[in-house]
């Protein structure tokens, strides 16, 4: 693999509490910006906007299920029909803020419990997509490989990316290791780094029982409310780079 998309969530902070992520902006080729429900306010994410094309970042948007006090991470057992307008909602909230900031958004990516939970749950899923295709069918989607979204994106005609997370533990299925269970986060950057190039040169991921999984990620995310994430982040950077691999956002042709 010659390139790779970095991608990060960002604008996530909310009123008085701050999560510095804007030095991420320098980092990552593509920035996931909350859209509100899950995290962000309307000042904090035209901020983050400003900023993204400044750094000449794509802007995608950041949905996720409408939950503040749980970080969008808690499963809610939504009606079909008021997650799809939920999404479109979300779209456009950030679509015009982006639209003011002298930018749009160029993907989706979902959040937290919608990500997961969108893996296997049908209905969340046929949700959301169908949401999506509605508000632009020209939005790529990114989702995790091997999951139902992914396949179900693709059926329906919009381009599914599908991406590995640096700093997080796999499960030998391919699924994420949950937050509530030790060792889900990684937070060794020369782990990460091995990890990472390893999927970069060889398209393998390593799962906590030591399974190979063979993934067809496009894009890397590394979270940005983890401690010392900018620097890790960039830490990684370095290293792809050093190993010959282009650091490009998957939008760009």
């Amino acid at each position: 693999m010659a390139r790779i998309d970095l991608n990060s969530d960002v604008g996530e902070s909310f009123g008085n509490w701050s999560i510095p992520d804007a030095s991420m902006l320098s980092i990552v080729s593509s920035a996931n910006v909350a859209c509100g429900f899950h995290a962000g306010d309307p000042l904090t994410i035209r901020g983050t906007l400003q900023s993204a094309v400044e750094k000449g970042v794509a802007v995608g948007a950041h949905i996720g299920y409408r939950d503040l006090a749980g970080f969008g991470r808690r499963f809610i057992d939504y009606h079909p029909r008021e997650l799809s307008a939920e999404v479109i909602y979300q779209l456009g909230a950030l679509d015009g803020l982006a639209r003011a900031a002298g930018t749009r958004i160029r993907y989706v990516k979902p959040h937290g419990g919608m990500y997961n939970t969108i893996v296997h749950h049908k209905d969340q899923a046929h949700a959301v997509i169908d949401a999506i295709a509605e508000y632009d069918e020209t939005l790529p989607v990114l989702l995790l490989p091997g999951g139902y979204a992914l396949d179900y994106a693709r059926k329906q005609g919009l381009r599914g990316v599908a991406e590995a997370f640096a700093d997080r533990a796999y499960n030998p299925d391919g699924t994420l290791v949950s937050r509530r269970e030790p060792g889900a986060v990684i937070d060794d950057a020369g782990q990460v780094v091995e990890n990472m190039l390893r999927l970069a040169q060889d398209g393998v991921l390593i799962a906590r029982d030591g399974t190979r999984i063979r993934t067809e990620a496009e894009s890397i995310c590394t979270h940005g409310d983890t401690a010392g994430a900018a620097q890790m982040a960039a830490t990684l950077r370095s290293a792809l780079e050093d190993a010959g691999v282009q650091i490009r956002s998957f939008v760009e042709a």
